[in-house]
């Protein structure tokens, strides 16, 4: 960005455990020059544009603890250029990616080529936790770890006891974080949408409470015989699971994805491509649960949990195809309506869902506003658009809800840097 201006008011979050405030900004060039009087004086002296932005907000930006890409390069529906692409319009300065690839993540030559020195999108990789993710032979832990993995992962589905059991016993992973996914496939079968009335009255196929209860209950456990490993638990979706997690004396941290935040099964339309993602949809006392959870902080992170399909995928019936969703443009929007608006969580909250926490389970440094910094983006709650995706672009993920629809708030601007490797 090459506009200079002077933001005066604005709402300003710092940081974490950093009240909102009216202050401020310059910024120059996509930087931070300076806050308060010294913006004002400085911009007064640079003739810059003074934008009268009251309801706005500038905060730091925001943290996805984990996505899948499994093509970075040759894809149709999203490459690692097009991911970093988006990753910036919508605010966000890391990203963490599963291992699932057709090369699984699995060892540490297999984590090259992700870097972009052009780039203020942070991409980080969960190394493979089995070989080949097929849940038998631990990957080479250490190796992966000492070659740049932000942590250990495996798929959306539980290991067996035994292989987590004994990784954990050998603790090759130290103080990186390990995420596990609390979903038994064996029990699930072919179940598709949370079972309950609304399910039953729709007529899918219902998936059993018992194929996230077991095996979160199996995750609890190890967490407390293990309570040095930095055990994460990805995508609670359950009230049950929620209670759980409330009542365990040493409670790991926790991710929810933001489509199970905002839709459930009662509220989804017949023809929504929200029906088929993992972990599955609930209900709405699921839905109130998972907020109730993220609001009273027992769920630590929101991931945005993006699987990116293409337009062929997505014109199956529902119970044919891939399960997942994209479109990190809505999740900001979406979730300030639903959380903000609705269930009045401060912006705090918000923003401790959406960046600090995500920040906490990746074990790295948390995002916020300095001078100097490109690392900020201006979102407006106001602001009214629809998303109207390009057949014609190259790179189209035909996944993405919302098309069409009316969506309240956009980051209108973003000072993180974005550019593709030229190659010669």
């Amino acid at each position: 960005m090459s506009e200079s201006f002077l933001l005066d008011p604005v709402q300003v979050l710092y940081g974490s455990h950093q009240p909102l405030i009216q202050d401020a900004v310059l910024i120059e060039n996509g930087e931070i020059k300076a806050f308060g009087k010294k913006a004002r004086e400085q911009g007064k002296a640079m003739r810059v544009k003074l934008k009268s932005t009251p309801y706005q907000l500038l905060a730091p930006c925001l943290v996805d603890p984990h996505s899948i890409l499994e093509e970075p390069y040759n894809n149709p529906s999203e490459t690692l250029v097009s991911l970093r692409d988006k990753a910036a319009n919508a605010g966000y300065g890391h990203l963490a990616l599963m291992p699932r690839s057709p090369i699984w993540r699995d060892r540490g030559q297999h984590l090259k080529g992700f870097e972009n020195p052009n780039s203020d999108v942070f991409v980080h990789l969960w190394g493979g936790f089995t070989q080949g993710g097929k849940g038998n032979e631990l990957s080479p832990h250490a190796e992966l770890l000492q070659h740049g993995a932000i942590g250990l992962a495996e798929d959306d589905a539980m290991l067996p006891i035994g292989v987590l059991k004994r990784a954990l016993s050998l603790g090759e992973m130290a103080k990186f974080p390990i995420l596990l996914a609390p979903r038994d496939i064996a029990v699930q079968e072919d179940g598709l949408v949370r079972e309950g009335v609304e399910t039953l009255r729709a007529g899918w196929p219902p998936n059993p409470l018992a194929s996230e209860t077991l095996p979160l209950g199996q995750l609890l456990e190890l967490h407390r015989q293990y309570p040095a490993i930095a055990i994460r638990i990805m995508n609670i979706s359950t009230a049950e699971g929620v209670t759980m997690l409330s009542n365990s004396t040493t409670r790991p941290m926790a991710s929810v994805c933001w489509w199970h935040l905002i839709k459930d099964s009662a509220s989804l339309s017949n023809n929504e491509l929200g029906w088929n993602v993992i972990p599955s949809i609930g209900g709405p006392n699921d839905r109130n649960a998972l907020i109730q959870g993220l609001q009273e902080r027992i769920i630590t992170a929101v991931a945005v949990n993006a699987i990116p399909l293409n337009e062929e995928e997505t014109k199956l019936f529902p119970e044919q195809r891939l399960p997942g969703l994209s479109g990190y443009q809505f999740v900001l929007p979406s979730l300030w309506q639903e959380l903000v608006v609705k269930s009045k969580f401060k912006i705090e909250q918000l923003w401790e869902a959406l960046s600090f926490g995500p920040s906490r389970m990746l074990n790295i440094k948390e995002e916020r506003l300095q001078i100097g910094s490109r690392r900020w983006l201006l979102f407006d709650p106001n602001k009214v658009w629809k998303e109207d995706l390009d057949h014609k672009k190259e790179i189209y993920c035909a996944n993405q809800p919302l098309q069409g629809e009316n969506i309240i708030g956009k980051v209108i601007n973003c000072g993180l840097k974005n550019e593709a490797i030229q190659n010669d």
